[in-house]
C-alpha cells in the first residue's frame, strides 16, 4: 500500500476541512469500520458536510456549553475525585490509564446522551457498555491489518475476532437504543419547551438532536433512531479515548519533572488565594483557569510530544 504523509498545517486544513470533498474515505474504509454506521468518521461528500454542519451547531450552542462545564465539573467531584481519594487512604496500586478512560468514558455518555453508564466507581467493575465499545474498535482495528477475505470469512463462519465484533455490536445497539427510547419518552413527558433550569445548566446533545427539527429541514438529514444510533456511537468514540490518553500523558511527564509540577502547583495557588483568604483544598470553578498560563502551556506541550492521534 502507498502512503503519502505530510504534517504541515495548510495541507492538513486543505485535506480534514477546506476541500474534504476532494479526499473521500471510499467504500472500503466504509466496509472495514461499517461498525460506525453512517455516522461522521464514515460519512463522504454532502452526508459528512451536513453532519459536520449540524453537529458544529449544537456542540457550538450556549445551552450545551453549559452543560459541559456543569457536567464536566460534577464528574471530578463526585467520580474521579472519589476514586482518586479512596485508592490513596487503601494504599491501592491501580493503572491510572484505566481510571481516566472511565472517567472520560461516563463523562462523554452524559454528555452526549445525559445518562451515566457508571464505570467509574471504587471498585472499577467491569461495564459491558465499555467492554463493548473496546473490543468493538480492537475488532475494527484489526480488520484494516488483514487482507479483506480473510475478516469476511471470519464473519461469515461467525469465529475469532469477527465474533467478538458481532457480540460487542448487539450490546452496543442494545444499549444506545435504550438511551434513545428513554430520551424520547423524558422530551415527550416534558413538552418541547426547555424550562430556565434546562437553559441554565444546559442539555445533552442526545436532547439537542431529537429536539432540533430545524436541523432536518435545513440539512436533509431525517434523525431517526437510526441516524441517532450512529450520531451518538462515533461521538463516543471521538470523545473518550482522545482525552484520557491525553490525561494520562500530561500527569506522566509532570510527576517525572518535579520542576514542572512545582510551577503549575505555584500557578494554581495563586489562583485559590485571589479568590479565597487562605488556602484551602478545593476544585476550581468554571472560569478560573482561563489564566492558568503555565498550566495551558504544559498541556499544549505534552499534546505536542504525545498526541492521541499520531495520524488522522
Amino acid at each position: 500500500m502507498d502512503i503519502l504523509g505530510t504534517v504541515d498545517p495548510k495541507n492538513v486544513h486543505y485535506i480534514m476541512s477546506a476541500n474534504f470533498q476532494n479526499f473521500q474515505k471510499g467504500p472500503k474504509f466504509k466496509k472495514i469500520f461499517d461498525g460506525l454506521g453512517d455516522g461522521i468518521f464514515n460519512a463522504d461528500f454532502d452526508l459528512w458536510k451536513n453532519q459536520r454542519k449540524i453537529a458544529k451547531t449544537l456542540i457550538t450552542h450556549h445551552t450545551f456549553h453549559n452543560f459541559l462545564v456543569k457536567t464536566s465539573c460534577d464528574m471530578v467531584k463526585n467520580g474521579l475525585v472519589p476514586v482518586l481519594e479512596f485508592m490513596a487512604k487503601e494504599g491501592i496500586v491501580f493503572d491510572l490509564q484505566d481510571v481516566f478512560q472511565r472517567f472520560t468514558f461516563d463523562t462523554t455518555c452524559i454528555l452526549v446522551t445525559g445518562f451515566d453508564p457508571g464505570s467509574l466507581s471504587v471498585d472499577l467493575n467491569n461495564i459491558a457498555f465499555m467492554k463493548a465499545m473496546n473490543d468493538a474498535g480492537e475488532v475494527m482495528v484489526i480488520r484494516n491489518l488483514l487482507p479483506q477475505c480473510v475478516w469476511k470469512l471470519q464473519k461469515w463462519l461467525g469465529i475469532g475476532p469477527e465474533k467478538k465484533l458481532r457480540d460487542a455490536r448487539e450490546v452496543i445497539d442494545r444499549v444506545i437504543g435504550k438511551y434513545i427510547s428513554m430520551k424520547r419518552d423524558e422530551l415527550r413527558a416534558k413538552g418541547e419547551k426547555m424550562n430556565e433550569k434546562e437553559e441554565e445548566e444546559g442539555v445533552d446533545l442526545l436532547a439537542s438532536y431529537i429536539a432540533n427539527d430545524d436541523g432536518e429541514i435545513k440539512t436533509g438529514l431525517m434523525f431517526d433512531d437510526k441516524f441517532l444510533r450512529d450520531t451518538i456511537l462515533n461521538f463516543m468514540i471521538a470523545g473518550r479515548d482522545t482525552t484520557s490518553s491525553g490525561l494520562t500523558w500530561f500527569i506522566w511527564l509532570v510527576v517525572t519533572h518535579p520542576e514542572i509540577e512545582k510551577k503549575i502547583r505555584e500557578e494554581l495557588k495563586a489562583i485559590i488565594s485571589l479568590g479565597e483568604e487562605g488556602e484551602k483544598q478545593r476544585l476550581f470553578k468554571g472560569g478560573e483557569l482561563k489564566n492558568a498560563i503555565y498550566l495551558h502551556a504544559a498541556l499544549c506541550e505534552s499534546l505536542r510530544l504525545y498526541p492521541p492521534f499520531r495520524f488522522n
